[in-house]
């Protein structure tokens, strides 16, 4: 990319299954990057001793590269408090009002942020990827759960505690499936990984065209509300369902957007597949770094 960018962040991605750490450039290279699995049923203790097992791997690879890393930057799974200074992701029961952030500067001496890994994602397809130079879109993550973060007049949406863009508590089927969260009929309960196994009896991975396609069409049912309450032009849709069901996937979700946003403003809105891949996740906690320090190109 023309030489060595002078400055980086440490990335971290906090995932139900895996752990994942890079060194990532000013200009979105990952230059160094190791991962493993989330230890299953670990204490608070155990989980922390791990990722920074991680954490100290990198750190040491990147020691003489010549880059200054000027923050950390957290993308994980909520809920949590404002400004990440607790976390309570789900489906990592160790961690319940962690200090993730605040351990992390004792660990590292950099200043930490943390922010929800959808949130996250939809700060790197501003940044480098499928909604590069779209000041009002959402990203989403259809994968073991749903999520989503959203940018409005190029700013990133954070809510009152820090959780806006939660996409996945939208009701898509009314007195549809109970949810994780209480209600009935989310989008995360009917179109998760894990809702279709339980539906279903099977992975995603061996889904049906019809089930492909009921997917997709719940999907752009959630987008369409969004869409026209705020006034966005497109969503970016990252996951290991949405990207492994693919086309058909897609063609439904852009569907059921178009019949579903009719109102003069929304019309036109397109859904897409993000194009960070699986570079999204580290990518996107280093846009929560680089953000924390003002640095972040666009959205801010």
């Amino acid at each position: 990319m023309g030489g060595i960018s002078p400055t980086a962040v440490l990335a971290v991605d906090i995932g139900g299954t895996k752990f994942e750490v890079g060194i990532v450039t000013s200009d979105g290279e990952i230059c160094s990057r190791a991962r493993c699995a989330t230890p299953a049923g670990a204490d608070g203790s155990e989980l922390f001793g791990t990722l920074t097992a991680l954490i100290d791997q990198v750190l040491v690879e990147h020691r003489d590269s010549g880059q200054s890393l000027v923050a950390c930057g957290v993308g994980t799974g909520g809920p949590m408090a404002r400004g990440g200074v607790t976390i309570s992701p789900i489906n990592i029961g160790g961690w319940r009002n962690f200090a993730l952030g605040e351990l992390l500067t004792k660990h590292t001496g950099l200043a930490t942020a943390v922010d929800n890994d959808a949130k996250a994602l939809a700060l790197a397809e501003g940044w480098l990827g499928a909604a590069r130079g779209c000041e009002d879109h959402m990203a989403m993550v259809v994968s073991t759960g749903v999520g989503g973060g959203i940018v409005l007049n190029g700013r990133l949406l954070d809510g009152a505690q820090g959780n806006a863009g939660h996409v996945g508590h939208i009701c898509v089927v009314p007195e549809g499936r109970l949810c994780g969260c209480g209600a009935r009929g989310c989008l995360e309960a009917e179109a998760s990984g894990t809702a279709i196994a339980a539906i279903t009896g099977a992975s995603a991975n061996e889904a049906s065209d019809e089930v492909i396609v009921r997917t997709g069409t719940l999907v752009g049912r959630a987008a369409a509300s969004v869409a026209n309450l705020l006034d966005l032009e497109l969503i970016t849709v990252a996951g290991s369902v949405a990207l492994g069901f693919g086309d058909r996937f897609f063609a439904a979700a852009q569907k059921e957007l178009t019949a579903r946003s009719r109102i003069e403003f929304a019309r036109g809105a397109r859904i897409i597949p993000a194009h960070l891949g699986s570079d999204g996740p580290l990518i996107g906690a280093a846009a929560v770094g680089f953000r924390s320090v003002g640095s972040l190109g666009s959205p801010a």
